[in-house]
C-alpha cells in the first residue's frame, strides 16, 4: 500500500493528477499540464512536493571515514555548510544509488537519497559503518519542498532576509526560520535551474507550502509534479536512478566521474572500476531527426550494428525537440555520429550531440 506525503490533501486541492511513485501518492501534474508547468519553470518558478526523498544522518567520531570509504566521493577538505554529490557503488563498481551529502559538523553529516532506494541504501550503510560512526534513518520525521527556477531567488526573499539565503549553488544554511518554522534550506535542485530544497518537519509541510504559494503569485510561481520533474531533468541531462545507473551500470559509464575520486584511499567498488579500465560504453545525448520521441530500453544502431539502448527519452519543450539519453559503445559515441532508433519497429535517426540539452 502506498504511502502519503504530507501535502497529499494539497495536492488534491490543488488539482493534482495523483499516481503511485516509488511507494508513495504524489502528483503527476496539476491542471496546467506537463508543459505549462515545465516551462514556468524556465521561465519563473515551480513547487515541488519531494518528500518522498530518503534522509540518512550519519554522526560520530569516525563519520567521515565511514563516508570516504562508503562513496565514491571525497570528502575530506569537505567545509561545513557545504553539499556533495556521490555515487555509493557496489563492490561490482555498479551503483547503488546516487544521492548528496550535507556536511553539519566535523562529526555530522546527512545523505539525502532515491526514495526507491532508502531501504536498500540504509541497509548496505548499516552493514558499511565502522565503528564509531552511528546512521539513522530519519527519512519520516522530514517533509521536502522544491523551489525551483530563475524567480525564486525572489521569491524566497520575500520570506527570509537576504544574507540568511544560501548564496551558492551546493550550499545548505541550516536552523533557519520561516514565519516561525524551522527549516534547513540548500540551493540545490533537479530542474537545472537555480532553485532551493526546503526541510522541514513533516507538521510544517502544509503552511509552509500555502506560504510559499502566496509568495510566489507576482513571479507565476506553480505547482509542479513529477511528469515536469522528470522532462526538465532530462533537459538538463540529469541522470536518474534506474534508467541512467543502476546495479549494473558503473558511474563512469553514466558519465558521472566528477563525483568519482579515483586518487583517494579505497572505497567500496574502487577495485573493481580500477580492474573495468576505461568504460567500452558511455552515455550520450541523442536529438531525434527523424519523426518520433524516443523512450528508455530502445535499441540504438550504427548502420546494421546495434551500438546500445536508450535509458530515458521524450520531448522536451524548453528545447522544442525530441530526446533521449542512451548508453553506446564508446567506439561509436563521437558527437555528430548519426544513429537510428529503434522505436517499436521503426528505425527512426538520431544524432549524437553533446550534453547536457539544455544549460540555464
Amino acid at each position: 500500500m502506498e504511502l502519503k506525503t504530507p501535502l497529499y490533501d494539497v495536492h488534491i486541492a490543488e488539482g493534482g493528477k495523483i499516481v503511485p511513485f516509488a511507494g508513495y501518492l504524489l502528483p503527476v501534474q496539476y491542471g496546467s499540464g506537463v508543459i505549462k508547468e515545465h516551462m514556468a519553470v524556465r521561465q519563473a518558478a515551480g513547487l515541488f512536493d519531494v518528500s518522498h526523498m530518503g534522509e540518512i544522518r550519519f554522526s560520530g567520531p569516525s563519520a567521515l571515514e565511514t563516508l570516504n570509504r562508503l562513496l565514491t566521493n571525497d570528502f575530506t577538505n569537505m567545509p561545513v555548510g557545504k553539499v556533495r554529490y556521490s555515487i555509493m557503488c557496489n563492490e561490482k563498481g555498479g551503483v547503488i544509488d546516487d544521492l548528496i551529502i550535507y556536511k553539519f559538523g566535523e562529526e555530522e553529516y546527512l545523505a539525502v537519497v532515491n526514495a526507491a532506494n532508502r531501504h536498500k541504501d540504509y541497509a548496505h550503510m548499516a552493514a558499511n559503518l565502522l565503528p564509531g560512526t552511528m546512521a539513522e534513518d530519519i527519512s519520516d520525521s522530514v517533509a521536502q519542498l522544491a523551489l525551483q527556477g530563475p524567480a525564486s531567488p525572489a521569491i524566497l526573499a520575500k520570506l527570509l532576509p537576504e544574507d540568511a539565503m544560501p548564496k551558492k549553488y551546493y550550499t545548505a544554511v541550516r536552523d533557519i526560520s520561516i514565519n516561525g518554522m524551522a527549516c534547513m534550506i540548500s540551493r540545490t535542485g533537479y530542474t537545472g535551474e537555480a532553485g532551493y530544497e526546503i526541510y522541514t518537519a513533516p507538521e510544517n509541510a502544509v503552511p509552509l507550502w500555502k506560504l510559499l504559494r502566496e509568495a510566489g503569485k507576482e513571479e507565476g510561481l506553480i505547482p509542479c509534479g513529477l511528469g515536469a520533474r522528470d522532462t526538465l531533468r532530462l533537459e538538463a541531462a540529469m541522470p536518474l536512478y534506474g534508467h541512467e545507473m543502476d546495479e549494473e551500470i558503473t558511474p563512469l559509464e553514466a558519465g558521472l566521474a566528477f563525483g568519482v575520486k579515483m586518487d583517494k584511499p579505497d572505497f567500496i567498488g574502487r577495485s573493481a572500476l580500477v580492474e573495468a579500465g576505461e568504460p567500452s560504453r558511455v552515455r550520450v545525448g541523442l536529438v531525434m531527426t527523424g519523426r518520433g520521441i524516443a523512450r528508455e530500453h530502445q535499441d540504438v544502431y550504427l548502420g546494421n550494428t546495434l551500438i546500445g539502448a536508450t535509458t530515458s527519452g521524450t520531448h522536451c519543450p524548453a528545447v522544442g525537440k525530441a530526446v533521449a539519453m542512451a548508453l553506446v559503445k564508446a567506439s561509436h559515441s563521437a558527437p555528430g555520429t548519426v544513429v537510428e532508433v529503434d522505436i517499436r519497429g521503426r528505425r527512426v535517426s538520431a544524432e549524437i550531440v553533446p550534453l547536457p540539452f539544455y544549460k540555464r
